[in-house]
């Protein structure tokens, strides 16, 4: 009774294949009626069209981007820490214009800094402890002004390039520190609501 499974599929190959045979000249009539049924695609007469469009778009996005434009595209309001020159900024430098990577540490706490901003839920309960932090921010960004300042005359220094990392990582901390406070206030909040309903 046990049979060699190849030897059964060879044996229904040869058979299935003579059953199945296809009749002389089939291919040839298929391929006729093939091209009678389906329409035959004429070229445009202006195939240059398409180029000329797609240099157009092309062009079009590569200017966009190479002018600056996505820049302007995120803003919604002013930010915190403003690292854009003014005319009368033309010729100072900052701590990203030192080198590539303080202008990573730069662009690292900025962004960090107006995140954390943008994340405050201010109310009129909390509203008196912003204002105490944002004094405070305000005396660290007119220090950090003041370290600029220094740089552009007496030029660049180990220590006011620490100073300017360190008044950056302050004003991050202190953000983290008021942004921790009002989570706390608002949990605490919760909580009295909660055993107050209770």
């Amino acid at each position: 009774m046990a049979r060699d499974l190849r030897k059964m599929f060879e044996e229904s190959r040869a058979g299935d294949a003579k059953r199945y045979a296809l009749k002389k000249g089939h291919e040839a009539r298929f391929l006729e009626r093939l091209n009678k049924e389906s329409p035959v695609r004429k070229k445009g007469r202006f195939p240059w069209i398409k180029i000329a469009a797609s240099v157009a778009i092309v062009l079009t996005v590569g200017l966009y981007f190479f002018t600056g434009k996505w820049d302007a595209v995120g803003e919604t309001g002013p930010t915190v820490v403003d690292k854009d020159r003014g005319p009368d900024r033309a010729n100072t430098l900052s701590l990203g214009d030192l080198s590539p990577d303080l202008r990573k540490v730069e662009q690292y706490y900025v962004a960090n800094i107006n995140l954390t901003l943008s994340q405050l839920e201010v109310s009129e309960e909390n509203k008196a402890m912003v204002d105490g932090f944002m004094e405070q921010l305000s005396g660290l960004d007119s220090e950090y002004q003041e370290l600029n300042t220094e740089l552009n005359t007496i030029g660049p220094n180990d220590q006011t390039i620490t100073a300017l990392i360190k008044n950056l990582r302050l004003r991050l901390q202190l953000l983290q520190k008021l942004k921790t406070k009002l989570n706390e206030l608002k949990s605490s909040e919760n909580e009295q609501v909660e055993t107050n309903t209770i």
